[in-house]
């Protein structure tokens, strides 16, 4: 499937500009349902209704209201709206270089490609600077009316332009309750990390596959057939009571399986 451009811009670094392509770096395939009216299996429609009246309210006396205590809300209009909007841009601007270790994976969001446009040895130029000096750049650009705040970092010799989060939506790590109970006596610290060198491995994309929508695609395929396909439960894994039983058991059936691997 050919990558096909959302979005063209100007990437600003200091006084140079260099004239990149946007794209997306992932596709949704989730499964998709229509809701339907069981007698004629045509689409409905969502009308919004008044709780107060059971009476439907035309798109024209449809207000946006922000709650600020129960029952009491701001009322915004659409020219008030559109007033509070950014500028309109092209260009994403770099700030700064900062190393690749400062961002951790929280603050990701979601990953864009960005593509060539034109002067394309300044293009891979940064690119390549990028990997060799293991930096990213804080980005900034406004997008379809609104603000974003990114990572560019060199990704397999392209530039690639992920989307982060805002301050207060990430969680610390320091924020989480603190650890309780007793500590963790040597064997147990030894177990667990035999368990990690026996599940060592390489990263492999096939393994990350949405098993969920395989089956249901798989499901509705049939049907469509004209058959009459079986269900089949998913079982689910009974959790173990004990921290040193579970990781007995773990490292157990890893040996089984490599030893059946190397016979």
């Amino acid at each position: 499937m050919a990558a096909r451009a959302i979005w063209k811009a100007k990437l600003k670094v200091g006084r140079s500009s260099v004239p990149v392509d946007l794209y997306s770096a992932v596709v949704d395939k989730g499964v998709h349902f229509h809701i339907l009216d069981e007698r004629t299996e045509s689409r409905v429609k969502q009308h919004m209704v008044s709780p107060e009246t059971n009476e439907e309210v035309p798109s024209d006396e449809i207000q946006k209201g922000y709650q600020v205590e129960p029952g009491t809300y701001v009322i915004l209009t659409e020219e008030e709206l559109e007033a509070l909007e950014p500028k309109p841009s092209r260009d994403i601007e770099i700030s700064r270089f900062v190393p690749t270790e400062n961002i951790t994976s929280q603050w990701y969001d979601r990953p864009y490609y960005l593509g060539p446009d034109g002067n394309e040895t300044a293009y891979f130029a940064l690119a390549e600077a990028l990997a060799k000096q293991q930096k990213e750049g804080i980005a900034h650009w406004v997008m379809r009316g609104k603000e974003y705040v990114g990572a560019l970092r060199s990704q397999d010799d392209y530039l690639m332009l992920v989307t982060l989060r805002h301050v207060e939506e990430v969680v610390a790590a320091e924020d989480l309750p603190a650890p309780g109970g007793r500590d963790l006596d040597k064997k147990e610290i030894s177990m667990a990390k035999q368990l990690v060198e026996l599940l060592e491995g390489e990263f492999d994309p096939k393994d990350f596959r949405d098993e969920y929508r395989e089956r249901v695609v798989e499901f509705i395929e049939q049907k469509a057939r004209g058959k009459r396909p079986r269900l089949h439960l998913v079982k689910s894994k009974r959790a173990t009571a004990s921290l040193d039983k579970a990781l007995s058991k773990s490292i157990a059936s890893l040996k089984k399986r490599k030893e059946k691997v190397a016979a």
